[in-house]
């Protein structure tokens, strides 16, 4: 891939994605199979005004050696100079940079067991942190092709033809154009205007059906709003937390979801595929489950804590997105969410409540926001699925037919 190009996309990331400000700090995680770009990366959040850049690389072929070596009491205490890091970030609020770049299967065969309960154990002390850093910081994540991914995707390829055309695909889809900025701020503005029109209807639930057995039913809370696109933190910084994302989303109610939904496409979680998967619902949670492949690890998910088993998001996604149109089914959620509408089990987000800055983070949970420590998007959208809102003065909208926004929803 030509270095021009790249050299636009880091500059998206640094100044549109994470929107780095004149001395901040930046942390990048980032996988070991692009370091060039990270290098053009770490430049262009200089350029950008960043104070200091720190990288963070990640291989998970090493987490793998840790999950079997170390003990489970080991995996499960947080050291002091990770305690440190928290405090650190919640002391001088960097900017977050994830690239993504890892093989889908990566960590097939380890002992999903054994590092779920070690995240488990130190969630009580990083969800303090956490809590403490919510919507008041920048982040985005990203990504490009690793080889493992690359030829996953493009079998009959070689390695280098591989890369280079899944690089194709994740600068397409991340808008990476002429002038990549501005296709961001026309992006973000369409966003922007279809949440205007689904918030004016006064959604008090989203109906979904679809040919191959969804028929499911979410309730909203009423304070809450669709978000698309860029966000704005509380410390007043635009920014774009996912490159590329098509979806207008929302936190629905905990506790109000009934019925079955059919994943309509495979979900790559913690370095493992599940597939052929259903869920269904019932007072709000997922009470039954079944998944063809890796059912343990969608149960690891749904049982991690007490919130795992509901909705924290709810996002539309018109089939005919450009992510779709590709033919590519990436095998990595940061993609393929952007293909089709999807749920998230767990965490909710607090700024989905309007006025969310006035309030604190409890009274946004109290509102019906879910809270857990995972957040988990998977793909339900197809091309027959209808979606109807039930508005809370008693009319029925058609929102979606079948997979594209109805007739009607600007």
């Amino acid at each position: 891939m030509k270095k021009r190009i790249l050299r636009k996309y880091a500059h998206l990331i640094a100044a549109s994605g994470a929107n780095v400000q004149k001395g901040q700090e930046v942390f990048i995680t980032a996988g070991l199979e692009q370091p060039e770009f990270v290098q053009m990366l770490v430049e262009e959040c200089y350029r950008c005004g960043a104070a200091r850049v720190v990288v963070d690389w990640d291989c998970p072929e090493l987490t793998r050696t840790h999950v079997k070596y170390r003990s489970l009491e080991n995996l499960s205490t947080l050291s002091d100079w990770e305690e440190a890091r928290w405090k650190h970030y919640v002391a001088n609020l960097p900017c977050r940079i994830y690239i993504d770049d890892q093989d889908p299967d990566v960590l097939k065969g380890v002992d999903q067991e054994k590092m779920s309960k070690g995240r488990q154990a130190q969630y009580p002390i990083i969800k303090g942190y956490r809590d403490r850093m919510e919507n008041r910081y920048q982040w985005c994540i990203a990504a490009v092709p690793g080889a493992a991914w690359a030829r996953r995707l493009f079998p009959g390829l070689t390695k280098r033809q591989a890369v280079e055309k899944l690089w194709e695909a994740i600068l397409a889809a991340s808008r990476v154009d002429d002038d990549p900025v501005a296709a961001w701020e026309a992006h973000n503005r369409n966003l922007h205007a279809r949440c205007a029109w689904l918030n004016g209807l006064g959604i008090e639930k989203l109906h979904y059906t679809a040919g191959n057995g969804t028929d499911f039913t979410v309730g909203m809370i009423p304070e809450a709003e669709f978000k698309g696109g860029g966000d704005t933190s509380l410390q007043g910084v635009f920014f774009n937390p996912n490159i590329p994302t098509e979806e207008c989303f929302i936190s629905p109610m905990r506790g109000q979801a009934e019925g079955v939904v059919y994943a309509s496409m495979p979900l790559s979680w913690e370095g493992q595929l599940i597939d052929g998967f259903w869920i269904r619902f019932e007072g709000g949670r997922a009470v039954e489950w079944h998944a063809d492949v890796n059912n343990d690890a969608l149960t690891t998910i749904i049982t991690m804590d007490e919130g795992a088993a509901c909705l924290g998001e709810c996002a539309l996604v018109p089939y005919d997105s450009p992510i779709r149109n590709s033919g590519i089914l990436f095998f990595n959620t940061l993609f393929d969410e952007n293909a089709a509408c999807h749920l998230a089990l767990g965490m909710g987000f607090a700024d989905t409540i309007a006025g969310y800055q006035d309030r604190t983070l409890e009274e946004c949970r109290a509102l019906g926001v879910n809270d857990s420590m995972i957040h988990v998007d998977f793909m339900i959208g197809t091309a027959d699925m209808n979606i109807d809102a039930i508005t809370r003065d008693g009319r029925t909208v058609p929102v979606f037919r079948n997979g594209n926004w109805a007739d009607g929803a600007n």
